[in-house]
């Protein structure tokens, strides 16, 4: 009869669970690297049990015959690059599957998007209709932004939850003439998010100026995108930046200025950061390698960003204030368009495609021209690529540092690889790199997200749906 076999199928059942359950998690050592600890780089062994970090020492030993050894011998062990400035999905050619691949492949671990939040919408309920696409995409870890338009949808109770939903952050556009219409009501949302521990990020550029300095620029039969740097001009991206200088000052609200580009925008924030006001700055690859040059050749379309490219002088101001620590984070503005959308005959200097791929050579591209030549220490290249993001974005220090306890997100970096940028390397949905013929030096071999190998040699490993949406506290000065 059946019912005599339920109980043996019922005890194998159990067995099976127990031991299963009585598993180990499996064991990697990477073995004889140069790691970055904090303190410094040290010759040294790093034992990771499942996604984390156990030990770091000399001459570990195998747990048995099963443990995974990788041989680090020449190589820097870094933590995983962290991104907190990357579009995904809608329009763009990149969602997080390929997104990620691209982070991977250029050793960043966990990367971000944004999305709006819509009419009659709170913040977290922002991040809920984003969920499903990190679960089912992601290789990377990842972190969310809502993107904040009326400030009504921001109170403290509204960015409680989103706290309490495991994010903490929020977008603001100042360069959107909405942003003019509601300045009182932000005030009311910076306060909220100072007692909320929620950091604003703000897009410093001056509607106004912007808007109607396009629009003079068209009228004169100027509005081609040769004369985008003009018709965007720093001045609209200095007012700005000194507006939100003054809400930080007066709401007591730490602020996080995104893709600072300018030497005259930095002297502001600067002159803050001296007063003791809580403004960290961010600024992104395309004003650490190219200058406003590039629009006055045939292709002016594929080096749009906002704000637009500066000059060779402001190019060396930003390198400066990353080496002095002004300069918080680097961070890509990953926006992915194909090659055709970029070059589309149609745009002008008020309406273009704005943003470029970036995340595959990022930081090959930061270590190459700023740690190989001088220009920056190993020291200040983890901290504003990992480190400092982890901190100001509630990772750290489960993510950010190399340590007892924290994810085994993991990067074995060659400094003397040399490689050229090409095309038809880009894992990203663009298919193309600004960069391409470019000759960097110093790259990944290995990325690992939370102890798996996700990348090796030229080679996506992870699967799509791997990733997870990273928890996160409230932010942390990354001075302290």
């Amino acid at each position: 009869m059946l019912w005599r076999h339920r109980p043996t199928l019922v005890g194998a059942l159990v067995l099976a669970a127990a031991t299963a359950q009585a598993q180990p998690d499996p064991e990697t050592i990477i073995r004889g690297g140069d790691v970055f600890v904090e303190g410094g780089v040290r010759a040294a062994d790093v034992r990771i049990v499942g996604a984390v970090i156990t030990e770091v020492g000399s001459a570990l030993e195998p747990r048995d015959a099963t443990t995974r050894i990788v041989d680090a011998d020449g190589l820097l062990v870094l933590p995983g690059g962290i991104d907190p400035h990357v579009h995904l999905g809608a329009a763009r050619a990149d969602d997080y599957d390929s997104g990620s691949r691209a982070a991977l492949a250029g050793g960043i671990t966990t990367i971000s998007n944004f999305g709006g939040v819509r009419e009659g919408e709170t913040p977290a309920q922002a991040l809920q209709r984003a969920r499903p696409d990190i679960e089912a995409q992601s290789i990377a870890d990842v972190i969310f932004h809502p993107i904040v338009s009326d400030p009504a949808s921001a109170s403290a109770d509204t960015l409680e939850a989103l706290a309490a939903a495991g994010q903490t952050t929020i977008k603001v556009f100042m360069v959107r003439p909405s942003f003019d219409q509601a300045v009182p009501g932000f005030m009311a949302t910076l306060r909220a998010a100072r007692d909320t521990g929620v950091l604003m990020m703000l897009h410093c550029e001056d509607a106004a100026i912007v808007q109607s300095t396009a629009e003079q620029f068209i009228a004169d039969g100027r509005g081609s995108l040769a004369h985008f740097a003009d018709a965007r001009p720093v001045a609209a991206e200095v007012a700005a930046t000194q507006r939100a200088v003054a809400m930080a000052e007066a709401t007591g609200a730490p602020i996080y200025i995104v893709h600072l580009s300018s030497e005259r925008a930095l002297r502001v924030t600067e002159e803050a950061q001296a007063r003791g006001v809580p403004v960290y700055v961010e600024t992104r690859p395309i004003y650490l390698h190219l200058t406003r040059e590039r629009f006055d050749g045939d292709t002016p379309g594929l080096y749009i960003g906002q704000p637009p490219l500066r000059t060779r002088d402001d190019l060396d101001a930003l390198w400066d204030g990353i080496a002095r620590g002004t300069i918080h984070v680097v961070a890509t503005d990953h926006v992915a368009y194909t090659r055709e959308e970029k070059l589309d005959p149609s745009q002008n200097v008020a309406r273009h495609r704005a943003g470029m791929s970036n995340l595959q050579v990022m930081l090959p591209m930061l270590f190459s021209d700023g740690v190989r030549s001088g220009r920056i220490s190993l020291d200040r290249f983890v901290e504003v690529t990992s480190t400092n993001p982890a901190k100001l974005f509630g990772l750290y220090p489960r993510k950010g540092v190399v340590a007892v306890g924290s994810d085994a997100d993991l990067v074995l970096w060659d400094p003397d690889e040399t490689r050229t940028i090409r095309d038809e390397d880009m894992f990203s949905g663009s298919g193309y790199s600004v960069h391409a013929g470019r000759v960097v030096t110093g790259w990944p071999t290995l990325t690992m997200r939370r102890g798996e190998i996700v990348y090796r040699d030229g080679e996506i490993r992870g699967e799509a749906g791997s990733g997870q949406l990273a928890p996160r506290s409230r932010w942390q000065d990354p001075g302290l």
